[in-house]
C-alpha cells in the first residue's frame, strides 16, 4: 500500500487501541486510548500504549511504547502509602488485575502531563503524571474529595479532563439501560467536577452535563441519551462535550458556554455503522461500542472513533474523519471513508490493503448487526454462516509482525466498499490478490453499480488476479463484491 497515505485504521491493522482521545502536544499528535489484543476476548486486555504523527504528516505515526501498566495502580497491589478508596469490588491480582479502561490526558500548569483513567468498574478515576506527552507515567492519586470520598452522585468511569488557565474539570460517567449489580443511587449521566491545583481534589458540587436514559426526557438528550465515553474540548467560545449515546455506535456532541454547561444536544457526529448518515436505516458495516473525541490541528477538525474487527467487540481499531464545523457551532454528521486523516480521499493510483474497507456487507446487503459480545465468564457465540469478517494469518512479513490481514468469507452476494478513490482516467488495470472460487467484479459508487472490471478466481492459494478497469474520472467508491462462489481478499491494485 501507498505508505505516504493516511488511512483508516490510522495505526497498523495489527494495533488495537480504541476509545482514542486525541491531542496535539507541540508540534505532534498523540493518540491516548485503551488497548485490546488482536482476536481479543474481552475489552482492553493490554496496558496502555501511545503513538504520535507530526501534525503536518498525520499519514505517520510512531510507536511512542508502553506509557503505563494496570500493576502500577495500588487497587491492583501496587505499593502505596495513601488509604484506598471504596470500592464494589475486590483488589486486583497479578493474575486476574483490574483492567485499564478508556484514558484522558491533559498538560497541566505545571508542565506536566496527567493521564486520568478507570480501572474497569472499580468505581473510582485514578491519575498517574509525567514529564512527557508518551510517558511513563507514574501513579499519583485518585480523584477524592478533600475527606477521602468519591464525588457523589454519578458513576466514576471514562474520565475526560479538561485543563485551562481559570482551572481544572474532570469529567465522567455510565448510564446504562439496565443497571449492573451494586449500582444504586441516582445515575444522572454525565456529570463535571473541578480539581484543585493538585490535580486530583474534587472541589466542587458534581454537576451533570448530559442526561442518560433515567433523566434524558423532556431534555435536549431525550432522542440521544448519554451512555459512556466523555470527551471535553474547547472550540472557539464554546465547549464540546462529546459522548457515546444510549444507541451505542455512534458519537454525539453537546454545546455549551462554559466548562459546567449547560449544556445542549446538538447532533451526531459519527456511527461506525453509518447509521442515521443521510437518513441510512440500516448499517453498512458491523455495529458496536464506540468512543472518540475531537481534535484540530493544520486548520481542520476530526473524530476520532473506532471500528470493530473479527466480528467482535473486543479487537477494535481506531479511526478518524475530517469533519466541518458550521457558522452556528453545529458539525454535520460525518461519513466512514477508508482515507479520514486525508480527507476522504485517495488517487486511485496504488496498492491498497483489504483491512482500510469502509463499508463490509454480507450477502442480501441487510444489516450485519451489532459485532459479537460476551458477558465475564461467557463464550463468544460462534460467527454467522453468511458473515464476511476481517482477520488475519502468518505471513514472512516481519514489517507486519508477520501477519497478513485479509477479509474472509465472502460469499456470493457480499462486498467490502472503499470510500473514495479518485480516478483521473488513465487508470487500466487492476490487480487483486485473493483465494478461493468466484467469479467477482469491482463496482463504483454502490454494489449494484457501473461494473468497471471482472474477474475469476479458482485457488485454495493466494493468488494475484488481473483484469482490464474501464477508464473513469473524479472521486468514487468502489466496491469488491463477489457475483458467485466465495473468497478472500487480501490486496487490490490499481495502475
Amino acid at each position: 500500500m501507498n505508505e505516504q497515505l493516511p488511512c483508516n485504521p490510522y495505526l497498523p491493522f495489527w494495533e488495537t487501541v480504541p476509545d482514542a482521545e486525541p491531542h496535539v502536544f507541540g508540534n505532534r499528535l498523540y493518540v491516548f486510548g485503551s488497548h485490546d489484543r488482536l482476536g481479543g476476548t474481552t475489552f482492553c486486555s493490554d496496558d496502555y500504549v501511545v503513538w504520535s504523527a507530526p501534525v503536518s504528516d498525520p499519514g505517520h505515526f510512531r510507536f511512542d511504547g508502553v506509557s503505563y501498566r494496570a500493576s502500577q495502580d495500588p487497587l491492583n497491589g501496587a505499593p502505596y502509602d495513601g488509604p484506598l478508596p471504596d470500592s464494589p469490588l475486590p483488589m486486583g491480582t497479578a493474575d486476574h488485575p483490574h483492567l485499564l479502561y478508556a484514558p484522558d490526558v491533559c498538560r497541566g500548569q505545571d508542565g506536566r502531563y496527567y493521564l486520568y483513567y478507570a480501572l474497569d468498574f472499580a468505581d473510582v478515576i485514578s491519575v498517574a503524571v509525567a514529564d512527557r506527552p508518551e510517558g511513563p507515567y507514574h501513579f499519583l492519586a485518585y480523584c477524592l474529595t478533600p475527606e477521602g470520598k468519591s464525588p457523589e452522585p454519578g458513576i466514576r468511569f471514562d474520565p475526560a479532563v479538561l485543563c485551562e488557565p481559570t482551572g481544572n474539570w474532570l469529567y465522567y460517567g455510565f448510564a446504562p439501560k439496565v443497571r449492573f449489580p451494586g449500582q444504586t443511587g441516582e445515575i444522572p449521566g454525565a456529570m463535571v467536577v473541578r480539581l484543585d491545583r493538585d490535580m486530583h481534589t474534587v472541589i466542587s458540587t458534581p454537576v451533570p452535563v448530559a442526561f442518560g436514559c433515567e433523566r434524558a426526557a423532556g431534555t435536549s438528550f431525550a432522542g440521544h441519551p448519554f451512555f459512556e465515553g466523555s470527551s471535553i474540548r474547547r472550540i472557539g467560545a464554546s465547549y464540546y462535550f462529546v459522548y457515546s449515546s444510549l444507541q451505542g455506535n455512534e458519537l454525539c456532541y453537546a454545546t455549551g458556554p462554559s466548562p459546567e454547561g449547560p449544556f445542549t444536544f446538538r447532533g451526531v457526529l459519527i456511527s461506525n455503522g453509518d447509521l442515521g448518515f443521510h437518513g441510512r436505516t440500516v448499517p453498512d458495516n458491523f455495529t458496536g461500542n464506540n468512543h472518540g473525541g475531537l481534535v484540530q490541528f493544520g486548520g481542520k477538525t476530526f473524530i476520532f472513533y473506532h471500528r470493530h474487527t473479527h466480528g467482535t467487540q473486543f479487537s477494535r481499531q481506531g479511526c478518524a474523519e475530517e469533519v466541518e464545523i458550521e457558522a452556528d457551532g453545529t458539525i454535520p454528521q460525518a461519513e466512514v471513508t477508508s482515507f479520514g486523516l486525508a480527507g476522504g480521499r485517495a488517487p486511485a493510483r496504488g496498492r491498497f490493503s483489504a483491512h482500510i474497507y469502509a463499508q463490509l456487507l454480507k450477502p442480501g446487503r441487510d444489516t450485519m448487526g451489532d459485532a459479537l459480545i460476551a458477558g465475564p465468564g461467557e463464550a463468544l457465540p460462534p460467527l454467522p454462516a453468511d458473515w464476511p469478517y476481517l482477520t488475519e494469518e502468518p505471513c514472512e512479513d516481519p514489517a507486519q509482525k508477520n501477519l497478513r490481514p485479509y477479509l474472509a468469507n465472502l460469499q456470493a452476494g457480499a462486498c467490502a466498499g472503499f470510500r473514495y478513490l479518485v480516478f483521473v482516467g488513465t487508470e487500466n488495470t487492476l490487480r487483486v490478490t485473493c483465494r478461493g472460487k468466484a467469479q467477482m467484479c469491482l463496482h463504483a459508487d454502490a454494489p449494484e453499480g457501473e461494473v468497471l472490471a471482472s474477474w475469476s478466481v479458482d485457488s485454495k492459494d493466494w493468488t494475484a488476479a488481473s483484469a482490464a478497469l474501464t477508464p473513469c474520472t473524479g472521486a468514487h467508491a468502489v466496491y469488491l463484491k463477489v457475483e458467485e462462489g466465495r473468497a478472500d481478499l487480501a490486496f487490490f491494485a490499481i495502475s
